[in-house]
């Protein structure tokens, strides 16, 4: 088995959700990682390198020498869109020979503006002349979760009358760093998690997991989006990837799972 080549990485967004797991992982295989923050305390991220991806400033510094970027930093529609045109600008003028961009299943069939944001990104890519690599993946449990804990005040569970296909962001990782070492791809295939599930049992699983006793109701939204959603155009289908399932992340952040 040949031995995986050590580069020069530099991750945007490296503390957050899905960057932490997968700095970590890179330097495990042997990269040189570099995280990017507007933040100037190098004392608090090993291997920080200061610029700011809204303004571009400070980019020239932070990408010189870098190999790889690994862009995974989001603030939203409009500034990930700002974001992106300074990591393509920057890229091409420090000759990066691989940017890898995280992106979501069903962007460029879901008309939400941070999908569309997203599309815009990967579309800067593809117009770049850049060697570049785009994986989508489905949303995180951590999303999932996230619909039934902003409704702490309602007399009732509400979800979506749809199926998700939450993915482990570990398993995301994971393959970031594969992707890293197979060097760019254009867009790689879809991942998804390892099985499909409906709202009705994500939201009672959570609700088990919690200790609720709130009723589970379905709902249907009008509009294009929700239809898109319930057309199942966010999952991934074929064989799954990856091995995390959601009654595992339930059981590691509650305690309790399906």
């Amino acid at each position: 088995m040949n031995a995986v080549r050590a580069t020069t990485v530099l991750v945007t967004g490296g503390t957050g959700t899905l960057g932490t797991p997968t700095v970590s992982l890179l330097r495990a295989a042997g990269h040189d990682v570099r995280v990017l923050s507007r933040s100037t305390d190098r004392s608090t991220v090993p291997g920080l390198v200061t610029g700011d991806l809204t303004t571009g400033a400070g980019l020239r510094e932070a990408f010189d020498g870098i190999e790889v970027v690994l862009h995974l930093a989001t603030r939203g529609p409009r500034a990930d869109v700002e974001m992106g045109h300074h990591v393509v600008t920057a890229a091409r003028e420090a000759s990066v020979g691989h940017v890898v961009f995280q992106s979501i299943v069903g962007v460029d069939r879901i008309p939400l503006g941070y999908y569309r944001a997203k599309v815009e990104v990967e579309s800067m890519l593809a117009g770049s002349g850049l060697p570049h690599t785009v994986l989508r993946a489905t949303q995180f449990p951590q999303l999932v979760v996230g619909l039934y804990t902003a409704q702490r005040f309602s007399p009732v569970l509400l979800t979506p009358a749809l199926q998700v296909q939450p993915i482990a962001v570990p398993d995301v990782a994971a393959r970031l760093v594969e992707i890293v070492a197979a060097g760019p791809s254009g867009r790689v295939a879809d991942i998804g998690g390892p099985e499909r599930i409906t709202g009705r049992e994500a939201a009672r699983a959570w609700a088990r997991a919690t200790g609720s006793r709130r009723e589970v109701v379905r709902v249907r939204v009008p509009g294009r989006t929700f239809a898109a959603f319930a057309a199942g155009y966010h999952l991934v289908p074929g064989k799954p990837y990856g091995t995390g399932t959601y009654g595992q992340y339930l059981l590691e952040r509650y305690g309790s799972g399906r």
